[in-house]
């Protein structure tokens, strides 16, 4: 947890930790334009109280860091309800705020040298967060839900033949979003922030840095553990017994 001197300037907590714009944007602090008043002066002028402020400023953290649990020790049920509460929940948060951040920087930098990129992010942007947000209903209301009746009772109670078969169309669908993430990590040439960009700017690159990690690590425990576990859990329930 970083102590939060609160005679720094609003930007330069930014400057410091961009993730600290969603606490300023929460309580409605301009860490943009008028970011060059304290954190002090900030919650004064609009009547906020500081400490509050200061306690959210202080654990604002990345939420893309690795899980501290062995996720090949607990059960698939398990693993999907922290699939759905660390992952989908954060893209259901992150989605929206990311896509008005990409837009309000299109908007108020589209003269400057990297316009064109910028107008492409944004439909780069909004078609990956549509399918994202397509692809956790359909994982959500069928493909779970299925994995989960395949651990209790030892079939998916779906028309869909093997486990298998959704699960290639999910895997698809992760690498069409690995594509989409390649091609913003190239139209922001790599979340570079360019000298005269705003805080704004930062805000929003810095965001997309952790949609990226975040993505990542996703993918990976879907990918990686709960899609083969699942696969050889209905194998080994159509085994022929010995």
């Amino acid at each position: 947890m970083t102590a939060i001197n609160t005679s720094t300037t609003v930007g330069d907590l930014v400057v410091e930790q961009p993730s600290r714009s969603r606490v300023f944007e929460k309580h409605g602090i301009d860490y943009c334009c008028g970011g060059g008043i304290s954190l002090e002066q900030a919650c004064r002028k609009d009547d906020i109280d500081l400490g509050t402020v200061v306690r959210e400023l202080e654990s604002a953290t990345s939420e893309t860091g690795d899980d501290k649990v062995d996720l090949t020790a607990i059960t698939l049920e398990q693993l999907i309800s922290l699939i759905i509460s660390t992952h989908h929940e954060y893209l259901r948060r992150e989605l929206p705020r990311l896509a008005g951040l990409t837009q309000k920087v299109a908007n108020a930098h589209g003269d400057s040298p990297t316009g064109p990129q910028l107008a492409e992010l944004v439909g780069v942007f909004r078609g990956l967060a549509d399918e994202l947000l397509a692809h956790m209903m359909k994982e959500e209301r069928m493909l779970f839900p299925a994995i989960i009746r395949l651990e209790t009772d030892g079939s998916t109670g779906m028309p869909f033949g093997s486990i298998a078969n959704p699960i290639r169309v999910m895997e698809a669908e992760h690498d069409a979003a690995g594509n989409a993430l390649e091609r913003i990590r190239e139209l922001t040439d790599t979340y570079s922030l360019p000298e005269w960009g705003c805080n704004t700017y930062r805000a929003m690159l810095d965001g997309l840095r952790e949609l990226e990690l975040d993505l990542h690590q996703h993918i990976h425990k879907e990918n990686n553990i709960l899609f083969p576990k699942a696969i050889t859990l209905e194998a080994s329930h159509h085994a022929p017994a010995e």
